[in-house]
């Protein structure tokens, strides 16, 4: 039988201050805490996925690798990067919607689901609960 892979479980950062880390996220991503303690926490993405979030002594930014945040529209990609830029003084990588820098150097890339291109990442559920209707 053929594996099917059905999406992705969950994306694990390194950070040097784990309790900061859930803050800074939970703040600008209004992501639930799942359960954290000991240097590590586990924030809610999503309906099925969560962010892993490991404490290290120390921090090696990688230059390329990144995930994904999907929020529901412009609006919201708006109020993303006005709390990093504004409340966090974090700069958007040029040339990309939003993409930045967490304060730990992880890159992350913020789209939303007005972006036809990018419904089929999603689980078709999750589409249909929120009521998002593609058009022509």
């Amino acid at each position: 039988m053929a594996v099917q892979v059905y999406g992705v479980n969950h994306v694990a950062i390194e950070v040097d201050d784990a309790q900061k880390a859930v803050e800074f996220y939970s703040d600008v991503f209004n992501l639930k805490m799942l359960r954290g303690g000991e240097g590590a926490a586990w924030c809610q993405l999503g309906e099925h996925q969560f962010l892993a979030i490991f404490e290290v002594k120390e921090l090696n930014p990688d230059r390329t690798k990144h995930f994904g945040i999907m929020v529901r529209d412009e609006a919201q990609i708006n109020e993303v990067r006005d709390k990093l830029t504004k409340k966090y003084g974090l700069t958007l990588m040029p040339d990309f919607r939003c993409d930045f820098r967490d304060p730990w150097g992880n890159r992350i890339q913020v789209g939303d689901l007005q972006d036809e291109s990018l419904v089929w990442l999603l689980p078709y559920r999750e589409v249909q609960k929120l009521g998002i209707v593609f058009t022509s």
